[in-house]
Parts: structure tokens; C-alpha cells; sequence
């Protein structure tokens, strides 16, 4: 049985929730259209901008927390978020809808103090001494009661505040994440400091949201994650360790749960004989191991951006929209100017950069962002600067000691690098090995055609997968039509294969030799009317980026190329662009199994058919699986 008040009421709402914002969105609207006396709206107002306000400190901590490049050498818990405490997080903002409910009901139940409230001077210095003292008399002391109570009443902890703590590892927005009753008891620890400094008649807007937004600032400051003061502070300024709790002051008592309950201030701790006797300790020694190497990857993802739009799906700008694959988000189009922006500066000034992390088998495997969009890879006089990131990021990767670093995209296109070729030819003693993945990835193609398929159309045929499927599919004694109008290279890969089956190879250079055919793998992009050449029930196989629009109702397109990660990983809370939730781009997991296999070759260039099914059969073993996926 579910314990009384342990669950939201608007629980399954999901994101109809926020119609609950609508009684207050109403008032304003209709006292400013009808009404002569527009307190209510003015009040009404106050709240609704005080909850935007608390919804963008959480995520501005977020963003903080989640840019890796700069806060994971002060990191306090290295280990990842994963999608699950993401779920467990989702609706972290609940609290926020009952204070605005709370808010509009007391001001409704007693119009003197809506009066009042209006009434409010911008500024009185009194009230904000009134503030303090009510802060350090009463909220502080009756949060570290009534917490440390909860902790110690095993009913209490199971089914109330157990729900906070089940978030492995502390984030900005664990900070909101608790029950109804815990989040009423909130309420009256924050209110009764502001609803008594204006019945005392100090008063004040400033206090007010100051107060309103300095509180939730400082419990996402807790549940950071990241120590952001400096150890030096709290030396030269001792009495500030009873005044002000620090990241890692707060994540011990995460860690340990026994001790460290204050709200923001140790010396409710110290008085009452439970604070952490590492306390501070722990915080000057993750402030002081800053500077130190940190663990080193064994893997390395060198990935770049696809568009402005894709852009904002990183981890580090909407944790929760990263946490699912990507879709356009039309609400989101008024931030592309400023993201564009963002990204004429990453093109001026920014170096590649930590973007995301998960653990596999205790190997850490990182993703670094080039910053480069998808564009800019076919401008002319951008490639030398694109490569010499790329350049840069696996020298760097070979000095710290990176296993393998795997190229995706657009990072091992041909006409720019040679499919990575250039480095490695440039740089003959690197340690780290360069992995384009197009191994994993041919095999991945393949191993989706039916058995018994006799006859496949290829588009793209002879570029670097192309040549691959068609050398492997002929062997298997499939009649390969391959479209180009190159007779040069397509005489050049059927003289790859074996004698007697370069028969199989076979070169068209038009759609309509494809009419009758209804397996079709495509590399290069198709247009509706490309596409109207396919017989009904044709399915589409495909390697082209970006994916081909699905025109045809009565055919069937596949994916792109992808690997579902075994069920052992471990910190992944990020879709790779539009892959499902713990799903890579082939390309990446060829990388993964060339670490995890310990090959000591390099993968770049022409892709060795005679290695396709050995890649197969490792990613196999290890425990990823293929993501074949039909759909009309």
C-alpha cells in the first residue's frame, strides 16, 4: 500500500501537468482585459515568473554540471548518470506546480496579505535582515530536526525520503526529486522566512525573489556534483565552514546518509555532533587533485555535430531531450539564432572536447566532440582545419594513452582524410589505433539481408562500404547491380573479387534495371522518383547520411547501421543522435570491439572483406547485438 502522501496527485498527468500553471496564467490574462483592480493578476504574475525563474537555475546547474570539458576534473562521484535515474528525475520539477499552487492559495484565502504582498516596497533593507534571521532561527534548524528525524525513523526514510536518495549519483535536478510530504515540509521551511518578513512590514520584492531563487540555487549548488569552492576559501576564512555547506558536503551525506543534514549551514551539524569528520578533508583533497591526470579512457568516440537544430540534444544544453533520440522540437526554434551563434564561436575559437562517458567491462569509453557541423565538412577551405582537429584529438589521444579512437561520420569521409588514412600514414608510430569502424558496419548491412536473397540493388557501389557489400555479397553467389557510371572503378572492384564469381558483379547505370528487384542497399541519397522504381514490398537497406526520406507506403526502410550496447554498460544517459536509448552507430561499436578484442592493427581505408564476419563474430561474443528494424 502506497504511504499517505508519498505520491503526487498529479502523478500520471505526465506533461498535461503544466495546465495546472493554467488558474494563474487565466487571472493574469483576464484582470488585465477586464478588470480595473489588478491585484490578483499582479500577484498571480509574481508567482509564475518566480517559477520560470526556479526552472532556469536547475537548468542552468545542469548545463554546468553536464559540460564535461569543464567540471569533470572536479568531479566529486566519477561515476555516470545512467537513463534510468534520468526516468526516476524526470518530473524533478513537481515541486515548483505545488509552490505555485501554495502560493496562489494562501493569497486567495487572505486578501490582506494579497494586498500586502502587492504592496511590497522593491527594496528594504530591514527585510532583509528580518529574512536572515527567520533563515537561521527557524528554517535551518527545523530542517536539520525534521531531516535527520526522517533518517532515523525507518518508515519515515523507506517510504518518504528513500526516494531521494535513490539517485545513485547527485545531479542539479535530485535536488527537487522527492515526495509530496517532503516538498510540503520544504514549503514551510522557505515560506515562513518570507511570509514573515512581510507581516513584520519589512517586506520587499527584492527579498523576495531573492530569497525564492537564492534557495533553490543553493540546493542545486549541494547536488552538483562538481566542487566548486576552493579549498584556499575555507582556510583563510575558517568560520565560513559554518555558514555555507560545499558540494562534497552534501554528496557525503549522499554517500553515507549518517551524517552531514543540514540544509545550507555545518553549524547546525557541528551542534548537534553529526557532521562528517571528512568533510572538509575530502573537499580540499578533490580541490587539489584537480590538476592531477585523471583516469585515462580506453576508448575514445571522435564524434562531430549533424546540424543547429541537433545541436541543442546535447547532454550539456537539455539533459532530458538527450536522454531520448533525436526529433525536431518546433518550441526549440526560437533558440536556433542564439545556437548559431554558439556555433560561429565553436568554429572561431573551440578545440574538440569531452562530450559524454559510459563504462563497459571496466573499460571507460568517452565521446570528444569536433566542433564542426555536418556542413561545414563540404566547404573547401574548411577541410584543413577540420582535419587538423581531428589531427590534434588522436595525437592527444596517443599521448595520454588511449587505446582506440574511432572516427565517426564524416570525420573518416574519404575525400577528406582517406578514410583516416592520412593520420596514420602521416604519423607511423602511433600507439593508439585508428579504427574508421566501417568493418562493423558493412557487416552489420550484411548480415540484415535474407539468406536466401539472390539478386540486391546497390546505390553508392563504389565507394568504401559499397565496394565492401558487393565484394562479400558476390562471394556468397548474389548477383550484385552495382549503379555507377564509372566503368573504370567498377572494373577495378570486380577485378577484386574472385574469378569465378566476378560474374556476379554486374554494372548498371540507371534505376530501371532495378525495377524487378526488391532489395535494394542504398548509399547514396534517393529521390521520390528514384525511389517509384522499386517494386512494391521492396525493402530498402541503407548507409547514406542522412537516411532517406520514406516516400513509398507499400516498401519497408531500414536504419542505419546500429548496435545495441550490452546490458552491462554502465553511466549512459545519451542517445546517439536518432538511436534508441543504449543504441551506437556501427561505426562506433567497431571501435568498441577493437578495443575490447585488443587488435593492435589500425582500420582506416579500404574496408578488408576477409575481416567481416571475424568482426561480426567478436561484436557477437561480447554481447552486442544487432538493431534490424522494419518500418513502412
Amino acid at each position: 500500500m502506497v504511504a499517505l502522501l508519498s505520491t503526487w496527485p498529479w502523478e500520471n498527468f505526465g506533461n498535461l501537468k503544466y495546465i495546472l500553471y493554467g488558474p494563474l496564467v487565466a487571472q493574469v490574462v483576464y484582470s488585465w482585459a477586464y478588470e480595473e483592480d489588478i491585484t490578483k493578476a499582479l500577484w498571480c504574475l509574481h508567482i509564475l515568473i518566480i517559477c520560470g525563474l526556479k526552472a532556469l537555475v536547475h537548468e542552468l546547474w545542469s548545463v554546468f554540471n553536464n559540460m564535461l570539458f569543464v567540471t569533470r576534473t572536479l568531479r566529486i562521484n566519477p561515476k555516470g548518470i545512467d537513463f534510468k535515474q534520468i526516468d526516476h528525475e524526470w518530473h524533478w520539477d513537481n515541486y515548483i506546480i505545488l509552490q505555485a499552487i501554495i502560493a496562489g492559495l494562501i493569497c486567495y484565502m487572505s486578501p490582506p496579505l494579497m494586498m500586502m504582498m502587492n504592496s511590497l516596497p522593491l527594496w528594504n533593507t530591514k527585510g532583509l535582515i528580518a529574512l536572515i534571521v527567520l533563515h537561521v532561527t527557524f528554517s535551518e534548524p527545523l530542517y536539520y530536526f525534521l531531516h535527520k528525524s526522517i533518517h532515523r525513523n525507518n518508515y519515515f526514510f523507506t517510504h518518504y525520503h528513500s526516494f531521494h536518495h535513490s539517485s545513485p549519483v547527485p545531479h542539479p535536478m535530485t535536488a527537487g526529486n522527492a515526495t509530496l510530504l517532503e516538498n510540503l515540509i520544504l514549503c514551510v521551511v522557505a515560506g515562513v522566512p518570507l511570509i514573515g518578513s512581510c507581516l513584520f512590514g519589512v517586506g520587499s520584492l527584492s527579498v523576495m525573489y531573492g530569497y525564492a531563487v537564492m534557495f533553490d540555487f543553493m540546493r542545486c549548488l549541494g547536488h552538483c556534483n562538481v566542487e566548486i569552492f576552493s579549498h584556499k576559501l575555507f582556510e583563510t576564512l575558517p568560520f565560513l565552514r559554518y555558514l555555507i555547506y560545499t558540494p562534497t558536503y552534501h554528496s557525503l551525506h549522499h554517500q553515507e546518509m549518517g551524517t552531514n543534514f543540514c540544509l545550507f549551514m555545518p553549524l547546525f551539524d557541528v551542534l548537534g555532533n553529526t557532521q562528517n569528520p571528512n568533510s572538509w578533508e575530502l573537499q580540499k583533497k578533490i580541490r587539489l587533485s584537480a590538476e592531477e591526470r585523471k583516469r585515462v579512457p580506453e576508448f575514445v568516440f571522435l564524434a562531430h555535430g549533424v546540424d543547429v537544430m541537433s545541436a541543442m540534444h546535447a547532454p550539456f544544453v537539455f539533459r532530458s531531450f538527450a536522454s531520448i533520440p533525436y526529433t525536431t522540437r518546433f518550441f526549440l526554434l526560437p533558440m536556433w539564432p542564439f545556437t548559431f551563434c554558439v556555433m560561429l564561436g565553436m568554429w572561431a575559437w573551440s578545440k574538440t572536447f569531452l562530450f559524454s562517458f559510459y563504462t563497459l567491462r571496466n573499460n571507460l569509453c568517452q565521446t570528444w566532440g569536433v566542433p564542426r557541423f555536418g556542413f561545414q565538412y563540404f566547404l573547401p577551405f574548411a577541410t584543413q582545419g577540420i582535419n587538423n582537429l581531428i589531427e590534434e584529438a588522436i595525437l592527444t589521444a596517443d599521448k595520454i594513452g588511449v587505446k582506440v579512437i574511432s572516427l565517426a561520420a564524416l570525420n573518416k569521409n574519404e575525400a577528406l582524410n582517406g578514410g583516416g588514412t592520412l593520420f596514420v600514414n602521416k604519423h607511423p608510430n602511433l600507439r593508439v589505433r585508428v579504427v574508421h569502424g566501417n568493418t562493423l558496419t558493412a557487416a552489420v548491412i550484411l548480415n540484415e539481408i535474407p539468406k536466401d536473397v539472390k539478386e540486391v540493388f546497390l546505390t553508392g557501389a563504389t565507394s568504401k562500404l559499397g565496394r565492401a557489400i558487393a565484394l562479400y555479397l558476390c562471394r556468397r553467389g548474389v548477383r550484385v547491380l552495382m549503379l555507377t557510371l564509372s566503368v573504370e572503378r567498377f572494373q577495378k572492384i570486380q577485378k577484386e573479387a574472385p574469378v569465378e564469381f566476378q560474374n556476379y558483379l554486374v554494372q548498371v547505370t540507371k534505376y530501371n534495371a532495378a525495377q524487378h528487384c526488391k532489395t535494394w542497399i542504398v548509399g547514396k541519397w534517393l529521390t521520390p522518383r528514384e525511389q517509384s522504381w522499386a517494386p512494391a514490398g521492396t525493402h530498402f537497406h541503407q548507409f547514406v547520411v542522412p537516411p532517406i526520406l520514406k516516400f513509398r507506403r507499400n516498401c519497408t526502410y531500414g536504419d542505419l547501421a546500429a548496435m545495441r550496447l550490452p546490458k552491462n554498460v554502465e553511466g549512459l544517459a545519451t542517445c546517439e543522435y536518432t538511436m534508441e536509448r543504449g543504441v551506437v552507430h556501427a561505426c562506433h561499436a567497431g571501435g568498441v570491439v577493437h578495443m575490447l578484442e585488443g587488435w593492435e592493427h589500425h582500420e582506416v581505408g579500404a574496408i578488408d572483406v576477409d575481416r567481416i564476419d571475424l568482426v561480426w563474430e567478436a561484436a557477437m561474443k561480447y554481447g552486442l547485438s544487432s538493431v534490424s528494424s522494419l518500418t513502412n
